[in-house]
């Protein structure tokens, strides 16, 4: 049996390498995404053929999951549950893209991951494996095996000689790529207690931010960034530049308890600095392109939206008509947005569009203008009161 493994270089999947090659005879292909999280995937790549993997593949799927992933979700100003930007939710399905491709390419049987059976992210490389590769087989050993925990896995490691840091464990786990950090588990599982304050990676702590805000301005075209302070970035410069510079602002942090698909609620701490940014930016341009009811209705839609990429569903066919329904809205949203960063905020100073830009001065002006005849709302405001005292007048009538 060939088997494409999801491997990070981690305890956990160096573990399911070794698990994989014992329990099933497998040829294990180990398979290293690189989206921006930072890590040396080179190493990756030596530790996996050391530890018994017959083929060790790194493949930098960064541009690829800003552009088809990240920016998309940018465009339908996606958010789950008011806070989460969707960084983790948004990186799965391009990994397991990337992992069907080599498991066509060299033939594999199954494919694996090391996602536990109380997470979201077994439901999301899964159900994205099954809606490219219908008749794959996934092996999710966290449902399979005997081991229970992080001191199982130390003693397996040590009993079949599999090289494990030995540095002071964290005690939370952590997943990056370049649109998020995220951190969960261990002592942040406590909601009542605050996060440790050496744990953020990509942001400095707002109260140690400078005294002195930045004003950044960001354009967009059709609903897609494409400048900072007028220079022209490719996506993932530009989304590298913003992680810079608001990240040393100690913009982007949330922490919140949130509904995982499975049914059971967890608390995550996330830093989005570059992400935050745009999504501020992007509605912002949005306010003076597109019309009240189509924004309105968009903006219904939004948590549907958000829902179906949290849950795994990204190659659906729902989510996929949402998209286009998304991006028709966005063809006019081209404009610039300008923003101020100060210890962990971002403001909106000013936004503007020299095309599609629907705000009108010469009407909403408090001055004498020959555009609006202000006794029109007179007759407006009787017909939208007309059932209110229709109502009024039966219950009046009946005593109420």
């Amino acid at each position: 049996m060939k088997v494409v493994l999801a491997y990070s270089g981690g305890l956990d999947t160096s573990i399911i390498l070794k698990w994989l090659v014992e329990e099933y005879d497998a040829e294990v292909i180990a398979y290293t995404a690189d989206v921006g999280q930072g890590e040396e995937v080179e190493e990756a790549k030596v530790k996996a053929l050391q530890t018994g993997a017959v083929e060790a593949i790194t493949e930098d799927l960064t541009a690829e999951f800003v552009e088809d992933y990240v920016f998309p979700a940018l465009r339908a100003n996606a958010v789950y549950e008011w806070y989460y930007l969707l960084g983790t939710s948004l990186a799965r399905p391009v990994i397991s893209k990337g992992m069907i491709e080599v498991a066509r390419r060299y033939g594999a049987d199954a494919i694996s991951h090391g996602a536990t059976g109380k997470g979201n992210d077994q439901v999301r490389f899964e159900i994205s494996a099954y809606a490219l590769e219908p008749d794959i087989k996934v092996i999710a050993p966290w449902r399979e095996w005997d081991l229970k925990g992080r001191a199982d896995l130390v003693a397996y490691a040590e009993r079949h000689g599999i090289p494990i840091p030995v540095t002071v464990e964290k005690p939370y786990s952590m997943d990056a790529n370049l649109l998020h950090v995220s951190y969960e588990g261990g002592v942040l599982e406590d909601p009542w207690t605050a996060p440790p304050k050496d744990m953020f990676r990509t942001t400095v702590d707002p109260q140690d931010a400078p005294d002195e805000a930045q004003s950044i301005t960001v354009a967009f075209e059709k609903g897609d960034p494409i400048a900072v302070d007028g220079i022209e970035m490719n996506p993932v410069e530009l989304l590298r530049h913003l992680n810079s510079v608001a990240g040393a602002h100690g913009v982007g942090r949330v922490d919140l308890v949130e509904n995982r698909f499975v049914g059971m609620k967890s608390r995550g701490v996330y830093e989005t600095p570059g992400g935050t940014v745009l999504h501020h930016a992007h509605k912002a341009v949005e306010s003076i392109t597109l019309d009240r009811e189509v924004a309105h209705l968009r903006d219904e839609l939004v948590p549907r939206y958000a829902e179906m990429v949290y849950n795994g569903f990204w190659f659906a066919p729902e989510r996929e008509a949402l998209q286009a329904f998304m991006d028709s809205v966005q063809v006019r949203v081209s404009g610039e947005a300008r923003l101020k960063l100060y210890k962990g905020g971002v403001y909106v100073e000013g936004r503007r569009s020299d095309h599609y830009g629907l705000y009108d001065h010469a009407t909403v002006t408090f001055e004498e203008d020959s555009v609006y005849d202000q006794a029109d709302a007179s007759g407006f405001i009787k017909l939208n009161a007309l059932r209110l005292r229709k109502l009024a007048e039966e219950r009046l009538g009946a005593g109420e």
